[in-house]
């Protein structure tokens, strides 16, 4: 099973970040212009939290609030959730599984390193099982 450093090695380790007192408007452009559904929120190298387009969903749309002048410590999560990169996808699948969470930031030396989605997560299972699939047609074929 990969670990979340080989599926790292495999995506990049860019992580977007955005700090608390930017308006939700720039964390929705940030995400949209890097196409992703997450932005940690970072006070110089300090994880302070994680912003999502779910969070925006909930906390700004469906409360009438103005992305325009919402900064993202009103929205964001705080207790974020993270991993580390010898952790396994199939861990992570059930810390996501279990926290109800869609992306975990990976935290190595204190420091954030990368962030995996359930996406990335899925594929890399995908890809192991495809892997023994090939394997046992070859060991079968002879």
């Amino acid at each position: 099973m990969k670990s979340v450093k080989q599926i790292l090695e495999h995506k990049g380790y860019q992580v977007w970040s955005i700090g608390p007192d930017a308006t939700v408007l720039e964390a929705l452009k940030l995400m949209a212009d890097k196409n992703v559904g997450a932005l940690t929120v970072m006070v110089e190298d300090r994880l302070v939290g994680l912003v999502t387009e779910r969070d925006y969903a909930r906390k700004v749309a469906l409360l009438d609030r103005s992305s325009l002048d919402t900064p993202v410590e009103l929205i964001m999560t705080s207790r974020v959730v993270c991993t580390s990169p010898d952790r396994t996808a199939e861990e992570c699948m059930a810390v996501m599984t279990d926290k109800r969470v869609r992306h975990l930031p990976v935290i190595d030396s204190d420091r954030v390193i990368g962030l995996v989605s359930i996406g990335d997560l899925v594929q890399a299972i995908i890809d192991d099982q495809q892997f023994t699939i090939e394997q046992l047609e070859q060991y079968i074929a002879g």
